[in-house]
């Protein structure tokens, strides 16, 4: 089973969207029932800034402090409980460019995130502020680049405290592979590096980076084999060794699995588009 922010990035990997209004915005203590009784027309980002309050969205309450964030969808009824004497809050309009009826469910669900309240989170809402009333395309694209990095920046945060434990030690697995990908890996030697069974080993590595150990290493020679014979003017065997495979058959069943394109195939587009 995916994890949350997993999840919520493979959504947003997929769904193209269209980032509308920017806001940042201080409330004084009170309730505020703006979408109580209209519904919510976009999707929203919301970040707090300052101080506390609740956003009630469908009568399920959900605390926001400094360093709380939501992804919270359209159609939604909202009102917000201040409880400080300012809440301030950072808020971006987004919708998927799509029909409705193909909208995928996450839409319009409500997700918590946690992010790190830092310089580059303020940075990022800085500039995005700026971009607020542009119309230029140049300039619309350079505010939904600043939103995907602000999102990306919420869903790291998410993951990081979600697998706090685990954090370091599959940080330090990735590594180890990119260091020693041409060498012979297995599930089970990665998991007693780490002192673990390997199912749970698995588990706590799928959990962190949304795919398996063994699917990361495969992954990852196979980006690195597609650079070298784009490049590079060795053989398909002799590649297929550099990247970990003695069997250079067995590794253009795997490359074309991966990239749909037989080895040979992405040696002659490189040749036929020199750099």
């Amino acid at each position: 089973m995916e994890s949350q922010y997993d999840e919520l990035a493979a959504y947003f990997v997929r769904m193209p969207i269209d980032i509308f209004g920017v806001y940042q915005t201080i409330l004084k203590k009170g309730v505020y029932r703006g979408h109580k009784d209209q519904p919510t027309t976009k999707c929203g980002l919301i970040i707090a800034l300052k101080g506390e309050a609740d956003f009630i969205c469908d009568d399920i309450s959900y605390a926001m402090y400094p360093g709380k964030a939501m992804l919270v969808g359209k159609d939604r009824q909202l009102e917000i409980v201040v409880h400080t004497a300012e809440f301030e809050y950072f808020l971006v309009h987004y919708l998927p460019v799509v029909a409705a009826s193909e909208q995928m469910q996450l839409t319009k669900n409500v997700n918590e995130l946690q992010i790190d309240m830092d310089a580059a989170l303020l940075q990022l809402i800085e500039h995005l502020r700026r971009f607020s009333n542009t119309i230029g395309n140049i300039e619309l694209l350079g505010k939904k680049t600043l939103f995907y990095q602000l999102l990306n920046k919420a869903l790291l945060s998410e993951r990081y405290r979600q697998n706090s434990e685990s954090q370091s030690m599959i940080e330090q697995t990735i590594e180890y592979i990119r260091k020693n990908y041409m060498e012979s890996i297995t599930l089970e030697s990665l998991a007693k590096q780490n002192g673990m069974k390997a199912k749970y080993f698995s588990y706590l590595f799928h959990k962190y980076t949304g795919i398996g150990p063994i699917n990361y290493l495969i992954q990852y020679r196979m980006n690195l084999a597609y650079e070298l014979l784009m490049t590079a003017s060795f053989s398909v065997r002799e590649i297929a060794r550099s990247v970990g495979y003695s069997d250079a058959y067995y590794f253009s069943r795997l490359f074309k699995k991966h990239n749909g394109m037989s080895p040979t195939a992405v040696k002659q587009r490189g040749r036929n588009n020199p750099s």
